[in-house]
């Protein structure tokens, strides 16, 4: 990585706001524009009765909640907060799942992240919704941002995963990403054309059909809707809900996005207390992603779980 200078740091601190005091005009991502952009229009052909298939709306379903957890528990809970540990072959097969969601490089991920803890809803949050709240949505991804202020903000929030190479040769090689996501979703055309092929009457042309329809829903349906839930999480989460803690931002918790987003909604929760691997508090807090911790846990696989802070408090204050 480059230097970081006191010039790309106090970028880096200045945050979205600084845009707008000082009338810098934003500048377009547009190759991400156009990935996104896309994905949007290719999960649309959905809406072709040809392409409609249960088994493709059941491929998706499942997948939002499998490769969604490439997202909640490997980008966030695992490699953002450190919550807990796993093997290291393990944590890279979770950054695999995650970048078929076409979210980022884990390194640019849990930059973006950890920025937002450090600067929630104020000046430096890179997607708060006081910046209005499609913003916060998705509007802060197509905006490009200045390669030395990013630089210093990886330096300084993201160097424990600078000393991976793996995550190094995601971050510096793009292309890297597509070597992941294109492979996967091949293999869902090529499972759900060898289902219909060799289905009961199958053919060719039901291979052919099938396997598209398993490639429309259950990668591109499935990637606009974890994009979407995922995004709920910086916007709706910051804008509708309930407040348990006083935390100096806008955080709540909010039903809908905790059901849809496997817990992640609890959002106000989390902002308390960041280095749980729960955002469960109450016991009606449903939050499934952390019994996925636990079945790890039990398996061998997950150690170290970091249990909420007044557990935390109680274990300190033992003799």
């Amino acid at each position: 990585m480059a230097s970081v200078d006191e010039t790309a740091l106090a970028q880096e601190d200045a945050g979205p706001a600084s845009d707008r005091a000082t009338r810098t005009p934003r500048r377009w991502n547009w190759p991400y524009i156009i990935v996104i952009t896309s994905v949007h229009l290719l999960a649309c052909l959905a809406v072709l009765p040809w392409l409609f298939s249960w088994t493709g709306v059941i491929v998706a379903a499942i997948g939002v909640i499998v490769f969604g957890q490439g997202i909640n528990l490997g980008y966030h809970r695992l490699l953002s907060h450190r919550s807990f540990k796993v093997p290291r072959w393990f944590e890279h097969a979770l950054v695999a799942v995650a970048i078929c969601c076409l979210q980022g490089a884990p390194i640019s991920w849990v930059t973006t992240h950890r920025r937002h803890h450090r600067d929630s809803d104020g000046p430096g949050d890179p997607h708060s919704p006081r910046e209005g709240f499609w913003w916060s949505h998705f509007r802060w991804l197509a905006v490009e941002k200045p390669a030395a202020a990013e630089t210093a903000a990886i330096s300084r929030h993201a160097r424990d995963l600078l000393k991976d190479p793996f995550y190094r040769r995601l971050q510096r090689t793009p292309v890297m990403q597509l070597v992941i996501f294109v492979p996967h979703a091949l293999l869902f055309f090529a499972a759900g054309f060898a289902a219909g092929y060799f289905g009961e009457g199958g053919s060719a042309a039901a291979g052919l059909q099938l396997g598209l329809s398993v490639l429309v829903w259950g990668v591109f349906v499935r990637t606009v809707l974890v994009w979407h839930i995922t995004w709920s999480v910086n916007s709706a989460t910051h804008v509708w809900g309930s407040r348990s803690y006083d935390t100096g931002d806008d955080s709540r918790n909010n039903w809908v996005v905790a059901l849809i987003a496997m817990g992640e909604g609890w959002h106000n929760n989390h902002h308390h207390d960041q280095a749980a691997a729960t955002v469960q508090h109450r016991w009606w807090q449903f939050d499934a992603t952390y019994y996925v911790i636990v079945l790890l846990r039990w398996l061998g696989i997950a150690t170290n779980v970091i249990p909420v802070r007044s557990r935390r408090r109680a274990a300190q204050t033992q003799p």
